[in-house]
């Protein structure tokens, strides 16, 4: 399986959304990126794996899994690129390949040397723009599909079926 990195507040603050939420509140903008790369995860099918530096969040290093993603926040005098580091090293295997989303340069050599591939914050911004495309197309198709029952029922009949099945009156 494909494992993605995600530099979470680097993200943030290249996402244009994402942004604009941060300046307000931080905790919201860290939400909405979980959020963000959980439909990503169940869509692309890649394991995510979203960094926080400690220092906007001080204290121990800590591991939460939210939706089926990993978040980490890095100990208090680690930083993110330190952790992503570590994680690519780990996680490279012959079977999976490692990406890293991040738009810090420095880190995108380092992790080149570990043999991880790189997304750019823009390219990751463009994924999840157009996973969510596809999501709405997916429910749009899915809600003009009409079903049509084996045994002949009037459509008056078939309404008060709807209605009992929605639990109305």
């Amino acid at each position: 399986m494909d494992v993605l990195i995600v530099d979470g507040y680097n993200i943030i603050g290249a996402w244009p959304e994402l942004k604009a939420l941060r300046d307000k509140d931080l905790a919201s903008a860290r939400y909405e990126l979980v959020e963000k790369m959980a439909e990503y995860q169940a869509y692309a099918g890649y394991e995510v794996v979203v960094v926080f530096d400690a220092h906007y969040v001080p204290g121990i290093e800590k591991k939460v899994d939210n939706h089926k993603i990993e978040i980490v926040y890095t100990k208090e005098n680690e930083t993110a690129d330190e952790r992503i580091e570590k994680l690519a090293k780990e996680r490279k295997h012959v079977r999976n390949q490692v990406y890293v989303a991040t738009s810090d340069y420095t880190e995108q050599r380092t992790i080149f040397a570990q043999g991880a591939l790189r997304k750019s914050a823009r390219e990751l911004y463009i994924e999840t723009k157009n996973i969510e495309k596809e999501i709405q197309k997916e429910v749009e198709s899915q809600n003009q599909l009409h079903y049509k029952p084996k045994i002949p029922i009037k459509k008056e009949v078939l309404d008060v079926f709807e209605k009992w099945r929605r639990g109305e009156k």
